[in-house]
């Protein structure tokens, strides 16, 4: 039986229902992504799975006993408190001993300690913790709303393992494309209150996407010919009237009827950046560039030079810079030694990530056009609500206030202030935050087709990867090192220098071993741990090659007992999987003489 059963589901807020009849079935051990533009209903849809939100019509049944629980997609202003107390909240009855000793377990695994103040802890480690009292309450469905927002690479990668290895179902949404490469075994897509599964990886979902919608835009266009022809028959003379046949006036009604309920796909964002005159050759060039806040991050010894019509992709955790090197760059921080050369001709477009430049008191098309009812884009004189339109504001939002703009809304407003500046030098700083993927691939686009340069701060492995020409990495200890290529490129060079730096030096034996010797393992764990990594490679072969099987469309015209046996086949696969990495984790740590995370 699946976990969760939707049927028949409708929600509306008194427009057009965000969800109109939906359906939907989870079998345990599937990580589905849920995808759709900004306010489509997404946060909506788990709204109603978690019971907050009461449907309309239909029903949601779960399997009974089933648990659900929930990660929310932004981190409490008031979260306090030591971490073993914040994880145990989410437990709803009375917490004996079992369950503190799982939410000690949890916060092992997560890397925290359980007398930390969560408080003081970086927006990463907040969102850990609030995982682990996620599953404190070991749920039978997880579900996870934009997860990825705010976190710096590093603990993106690590959420995605650590779900991947510890948790078998989850719904969540998500617009990093890498992760949910990464993390999703099927895809749901949310259009016009309409709930469409896809058992296929993105890129055959994005075909598969793409085709459905131009086999219903030839079926209107041919509705749309078939309405127009009655209409003309029944506006003829009287006498054709007179004769005309009553069952063909009922179809037009039907045809009017369904025409007038339509609901159109939504338009797609089109940006263009303002150029500005061409920059001079240099940009900027740091030779030996040092610089230290007070109690805060430093930049130590950077040399990099940057010319036009570079696009540089700049990465590090969170805390170690970033934005400190942003500044540096662009001359709003001068080093305190070394030096940093700036080229002529610079006019910078700088998108702000905390959204500081918005005016909160002021409408959407006074924050664009700061008071002119037109802008210049490129040279053409437009509307500020018509180009706002651009951006997938309708009039009434571009006059109105933005107080309670979403944080999508306040980024589309943020790029369409952006671009209508004449610029050479674009500056984004975490652009992406809450922007649905069909946004963010426009914005990919045109910042891999912008003629001048950009400095680009971003945890998006696939817009570094498609967008950057070389990259700045904080390295730690205020090191910067420049690399060509986006993320990947930099992770293979990363690993191509690992092997030099870890072979043994040569001229001398082995040095003796200090303190106590690491706890043995019997000749069979040896061997098991030699093992476990060519036996989960075959496992995870084999889960991709069902993965690959489920995704083509003539898999579910098989029947019911084929189908289902590839789920439970799949579901033995994963749950060995888990329990191989469990059981190396364990193997490893017996070696190292450390803690078991399993214990």
């Amino acid at each position: 039986m699946a976990i969760l059963k939707l049927q028949g589901v409708t929600l509306g807020f008194g427009g057009p229902p965000v969800l109109d009849g939906a359906d939907l079935e989870i079998e345990r051990g599937e990580r589905l992504v849920l995808l759709g533009r900004n306010g489509t209903g997404k946060s909506s849809l788990l709204g109603v799975i978690r019971g907050v939100l009461e449907p309309d019509h239909g029903t949601v049944r779960f399997e009974s006993g089933a648990v659900v629980g929930y990660l929310e997609q932004r981190v409490p202003a008031d979260l306090a408190g030591p971490a073993l107390e914040v994880v145990l909240a989410g437990h709803a009855g009375p917490v004996d001993e079992r369950i503190r000793a799982r939410a000690r377990s949890l916060l092992d695994r997560i890397g925290v300690a359980e007398d930390a103040r969560v408080e003081e802890q970086s927006a990463g480690l907040k969102r850990r913790v609030l995982l682990a009292r996620a599953l404190v309450e070991e749920p039978d469905l997880l579900l996870l709303d934009e997860p990825t927002n705010h976190l710096d690479i590093d603990s993106i990668q690590w959420l995605e393992d650590f779900l991947r290895r510890h948790v078998r179902t989850i719904l969540f949404v998500s617009h990093d494309r890498a992760f949910l490469r990464g993390l999703a075994t099927g895809i749901l897509d949310l259009d016009r209150g309409q709930l469409t599964r896809y058992d296929a990886d993105y890129e055959r979902y994005m075909e598969r996407k793409a085709h459905d919608m131009d086999v219903e835009a030839r079926s209107r266009r041919q509705s749309d010919k078939r309405r127009a022809e009655e209409e003309t028959w029944i506006r003829r003379g009287v006498r054709e009237r007179r004769k005309r046949n009553q069952g063909r006036v009922r179809r037009l009604m039907d045809m009017r009827s369904e025409h007038a309920g339509r609901r159109d796909v939504a338009g797609r964002v089109q940006m263009q950046a303002s150029s500005a005159a061409p920059s001079g050759r240099l940009v900027v060039e740091a030779k030996g560039a040092r610089f230290q806040w007070e109690g805060g991050p430093s930049i130590e010894g950077l040399d990099a030079t940057i010319l036009r019509g570079d696009r540089i992709g700049i990465i590090g955790p969170n805390g170690s810079g970033k934005t400190t090197l942003l500044r540096l760059l662009l001359g709003e921080l001068e080093p305190n030694s070394g030096t940093i050369r700036r080229g002529a001709n610079l006019q910078v477009g700088y998108f702000d990530q905390l959204h500081a430049k918005l005016d909160e008191d002021a409408t959407a098309a006074e924050n664009v056009g700061e008071g002119n009812q037109t802008v210049q884009v490129n040279g053409k004189e437009r509307h500020v609500v018509s180009y706002l339109g651009d951006f997938l504001f309708t009039s009434d939002q571009a006059r109105g206030g933005i107080r309670h703009f979403s944080g999508g809304e306040r980024n589309r407003l943020l790029l369409a202030r952006l671009f209508s500046r004449p610029s050479n030098v674009l500056v984004l700083d975490e652009p992406t935050n809450d922007l649905d993927v069909e946004t963010l691939e426009v914005l990919e686009d045109l910042l891999a087709d912008y003629e001048g340069t950009v400095l680009l701060v971003s945890h998006d492995r696939e817009l570094l990867d498609h967008v950057a020409t070389s990259t700045l990495v904080l390295e730690g200890g205020g090191r910067v090192g420049q690399y060509a290529g986006g993320y990947s490129d930099w992770q293979a060079q990363c690993t191509a220098a690992a092997p030099e730096a870890s072979k043994p030096r040569k001229g001398k034996g082995k040095r003796k071993r200090k303190g106590p010797p690491p706890s043995a393992l019997s000749k069979e764990e040896r061997s098991e741990l030699r093992g476990l990594p060519a036996r989960i490679e075959a496992l995870e072969a084999d889960q991709a090659a069902l993965h690959a099987q489920m995704a083509e469309p003539s898999f579910f015209q098989q029947g019911g007992e084929a189908i289902a046996e590839a789920k439970t086949r799949l579901e033995s696969i994963e749950t060995s999987i888990s329990s191989a990495y469990e059981r190396w984790e364990a193997l490893e740590a017996k070696q190292a003489g450390g803690f078991d995370p399993g214990d």
